[in-house]
């Protein structure tokens, strides 16, 4: 921790953190540690992003393939149902976030966003003027990396701010 500003001395800026949450033991650790290590520098409240992806309306099409002409492919009550429970699902996310801050004593924003989750974390952070950008890392190898990308890796190439990228030990 910084000793506390002298008299005279000029107080150092708090920073802007955002921390980006899924429901991976990752992101969760990585949130933990920045309110561990960052607490004493970050600005209130802090920033918490979850991105849910899109529903796959596709895949609901694709199954009702063959379906005769004149039905419709894709019920719209499905939809609503896989909308809610991801509602749902992202709800009980920042439930959990917001009660490990609390036991920080930090204050939180709460941010949902759609999309592809490696450009909307880099697009958000931009809109609010973030300072900081922390992320865990799934520790995925080269090859799994290939197939399904690295948001933290896309961020840290592509995010204007400095992004933290939070690998758990062991």
């Amino acid at each position: 921790m910084a000793a506390p500003p002298q008299q005279g001395e000029e107080q150092p800026r708090l920073q802007k953190v955002m921390v980006a949450v899924d429901e991976s033991e990752c992101s969760r650790y990585a949130l933990e540690w920045a309110l561990r290590n960052l607490a004493p520098t970050m600005a209130t409240p802090l920033l918490l992003l979850t991105v849910q992806p899109h529903v796959p309306v596709g895949y609901v099409s694709a199954a009702s393939f063959g379906a005769p002409l004149g039905t419709v492919p894709v019920a719209p009550e499905l939809i609503k149902s896989m909308q809610d429970q991801q509602r749902q699902l992202t709800q009980a996310l920042l439930d959990k976030a917001k009660g490990i801050c609390a036991k920080h004593g930090v204050a939180v924003e709460t941010i949902v966003e759609v999309g592809d989750a490696k450009e909307v974390v880099c697009e958000v952070a931009e809109k609010k003027k973030v300072d900081l950008l922390v992320l865990g890392s799934h520790s995925r190898g080269p090859i799994e990396r290939l197939f399904l990308g690295s948001v933290s890796n896309y961020c840290v190439h592509h995010c204007k701010c400095p992004v933290l990228v939070v690998k758990k030990q062991g």
